[in-house]
């Protein structure tokens, strides 16, 4: 029952509140503050994939833009990932790749300058089944976590300057099928990698090798500190801390685990790591832009978490803030001036955002938005 509560996030709980939300979030919707970038989710929808776009005001609120949703190209799965990352967007903000988990393929979209996103080029193959996470470095290096029967582990890519995603020869790593792979993802300087197998609820830790593979460190993978291990970061401010969350611990039980990743790929403790949130299923994880606080969005809750990080890791729980008519909420990331966090509420169909003072949130009073309909959405990136 514990693993139960994430896998379902992305699927249809509680569809009426739809209606309910809809009409609230257009009418408070702004429509005169200044767009200043764009919000992108996975809509992971069932045959035909696409990706929902929004336009994102000065002020926080979001509204859909014009043709939203947008083809992805290839096939969604119409249910829960249970992932983190299934949507990421490059560092320069030209691209967004996406998983169709459906089709076992990764798209690459084009984002234009108002911000619709068009297909580069056809999807390519994950190469692996059900690819669920998806990363990419600064210098265009590129992993997907696949976490389907017959073909789960991690392989590599290259994203050339024009947008098409070239297999970085014998980078393939393979891991058991009970592993399920629920995050893959870089940190800051591009030269770590960290896999999170949220099954058997333990961490994969890679050098990255100047030739795009990956060297697991010894003793990798490593047994994580508690039940499910699923969103992980790390530090944007520094490169050697890593969190992970803790997600099947069980009610009110979930916590968050603090590591120093070595020059080695090696992972050890901090501090009196994990650190207890007293909520449900914390299971996705965002930190912010200088590394100062961590937010974690309990799946079971229906709120978020936050932390206050020091120096040397070690995490000081804030307090807990609900999510606006929330339950079964997913991944959640930061605006880039990071005074906004928002959070892809697949299990009611809608995004909430919250405006961030320190490690303080506050709900906007526009929030939430509604997504489109038949989404079963996962994975949520911000320009």
């Amino acid at each position: 029952m514990r693993k139960r509560v994430c896998l379902a996030a992305g699927g249809s709980l509680l569809a009426a509140t739809i209606s309910l939300f809809g009409a609230a979030a257009s009418a408070g919707a702004s429509t005169t503050s200044p767009v200043v970038g764009y919000t992108y989710l996975n809509d992971n929808t069932a045959t035909a994939n696409t990706i929902a776009g929004f336009d994102r005001h000065a002020d926080g609120s979001l509204t859909p833009i014009p043709g939203s949703p947008f083809a992805a190209g290839g096939a969604g799965l119409g249910s829960g990932l249970a992932s983190q990352g299934a949507i990421q967007v490059t560092s320069d903000g030209r691209y967004l790749l996406a998983v169709d988990a459906g089709s076992n393929q990764i798209s690459v979209l084009r984002i234009t300058a108002d911000g619709v996103p068009v297909l580069v080029g056809p999807p390519v193959s994950s190469g692996g089944t059900k690819p669920v996470s998806v990363a990419v470095s600064g210098t265009g290096l590129v992993y997907v976590a696949n976490s389907g029967a017959g073909g789960s582990g991690y392989s590599g890519f290259r994203l050339n300057p024009a947008g098409k995603l070239i297999r970085v020869p014998h980078s393939a790593v393979t891991v058991p099928d009970v592993s399920g792979l629920g995050d893959v993802f870089f940190n800051a300087t591009g030269d770590r990698l960290i896999g999170t197998r949220t099954g058997t609820s333990q961490i994969d830790s890679f050098v990255v090798l100047p030739n795009g593979r990956l060297l697991a460190a010894q003793g990798s993978p490593f047994t994580g500190q508690g039940l499910g291990q699923l969103g992980a970061e790390f530090s944007p401010a520094s490169p050697s801390q890593l969190f992970v969350s803790n997600a099947h611990n069980g009610a009110g039980l979930g916590t968050v685990s603090a590591y120093r990743d070595s020059f080695s790929g090696q992972l050890t403790s901090i501090g009196s790591s994990p650190y207890a949130d007293f909520q449900t299923a914390p299971c996705w994880v965002e930190i912010s832009h200088d590394g100062r606080y961590l937010f974690t969005v309990n799946t079971g809750s229906g709120n978020i978490s936050s932390y206050s990080i020091k120096p040397d890791g070690s995490l000081a729980l804030i307090g807990s803030f609900a999510i606006t008519g929330g339950g079964a909420d997913i991944d959640a990331r930061l605006s880039p001036d990071g005074k906004y966090l928002l959070v892809d509420g697949a299990g009611h169909n809608f995004v909430s955002v919250f405006a961030v003072s320190g490690g303080t949130l506050t709900e906007l009073s526009s929030s939430p938005t509604p997504l489109p309909a038949g989404a079963a959405s996962s994975g949520i990136v911000n320009t």
